[in-house]
């Protein structure tokens, strides 16, 4: 579970900005209270909402030093090196941080918690480590098909691109749920959801043959807790080359009773230079992948207007819409009431 009254310093050196600290961002848009500086030589001086568009006065500062003066309880790496290594060159700055007492939230793929001379400073200075990419010998298992019998409806989101806002979008929609009282619940994906939720299963460590068995097992548990809709978060894209087996894996684990798309209107191209798909095909795309075995839909989308006006965002939104047929927001922006009343109108009339 997440721990209470952290105080929390992010390292995003040299790469926060809106796209490439999504974790940092992440951590800043809901657990806001928790944050107390980001570490960004590069944009010293600057505030979270200055690099970003939110996160108010959160001050971005020089160095590791600054930030143990604010006297944080925990460091979170907010960003990561390609392919989700630790760089030789951070160990330094590892172990002073332990050295330092303060607890240390990591998403690399590097197992800080398994290095002996990590963990013997951990001991010594009675800090932590947090691995989210760690994966539990519980969480390696094969799809049981408990979908069949399942009784709560799970919601899914899934993107046109990776890294588009499939989180910040369905927590949007969640929030909606439970403030009309409904009773919701978050299954995080990825190390950013899990920092936020306090459990989950990062997926994208899994073994591919337990990716929709490790999430089914998290989708159960929430079920056994007495929650009537499940809302799961998204990773990776069914049409991106390197991370499609990802969302594969999530939409046969969850077999989704309806679906919300996530898409930035401004992106035209993913990082191996392929053209976004049409929408119209993409959602039909979707909806055969999981109406192999059961009924469903994409019935909203949540669109990614960074760098965009308010008015700019909307007239995308608006454009989208006639395109589709379905109600098109910035849930992060504008809130996520619109794509909670097309899920309810779906999910409640029998879909």
């Amino acid at each position: 579970m997440k721990e209470k009254n952290r105080r929390v310093v992010i390292l995003a050196e040299g790469l926060f900005s809106p796209l490439k600290s999504k974790t940092a961002n992440g951590a800043i848009a809901f657990m806001k209270d928790e944050i107390l500086a980001v570490i960004d030589s590069t944009k010293s001086g600057s505030t979270a909402q200055e690099v970003l568009g939110y996160g108010g006065d959160i001050p971005v500062i020089r160095s590791l030093e600054e930030g143990i003066r604010l006297h944080p309880t925990h460091l979170l790496i907010g960003i990561a090196p390609r392919g989700g290594r630790l760089p030789e060159t951070w160990r330094e700055m590892i172990k002073k941080t332990l050295m330092s007492g303060l607890h240390i939230l990591s998403g690399l793929h590097t197992i800080l918690s398994d290095d002996e001379e990590f963990c013997s400073l951990a001991s010594k200075h009675g800090v932590t480590i947090t691995d989210y990419r760690k994966i539990p010998r519980a969480s390696e298992v094969v799809t049981k098909g408990s979908w069949k019998t399942r009784k709560p409806q799970v919601i899914l989101t899934v993107g046109t691109d990776c890294n588009i806002g499939k989180m910040t979008t369905i927590l949007r929609v969640q929030d909606e749920f439970n403030k009309r009282g409904l009773k919701s619940d978050f299954v995080a994906t990825g190390q950013t959801g899990m920092m936020i939720r306090g459990r989950g299963i990062a997926v994208d460590s899994i073994i591919s043959d337990y990716t929709a068995g490790c999430i089914e097992l998290e989708v159960d548990r929430s079920v056994a807790e007495g929650y009537d809709y499940i809302f799961v978060e998204g990773q990776g894209a069914l049409t991106h080359q390197g991370y499609s087996g990802v969302t594969f894996g999530l939409m046969h684990g969850t077999m989704p009773d309806a679906m919300i798309l996530c898409h930035q209107p401004t992106r035209l191209k993913d990082d191996y230079g392929q053209k976004l798909p049409d929408l119209k095909r993409i959602i039909r795309f979707h909806e055969e992948v999981v109406e192999f075995f059961r009924p469903t839909k994409i019935v909203g989308i949540g669109i990614n207007s960074v760098g965009l006006t308010d008015e700019e965002s909307r007239a995308h939104s608006k454009e989208i819409e006639q395109e589709t047929g379905l109600p098109t927001v910035d849930a992060f922006r504008f809130g996520g009431a619109l794509i909670a009343d097309a899920l309810l109108k779906y999910l409640q009339n029998g879909k």
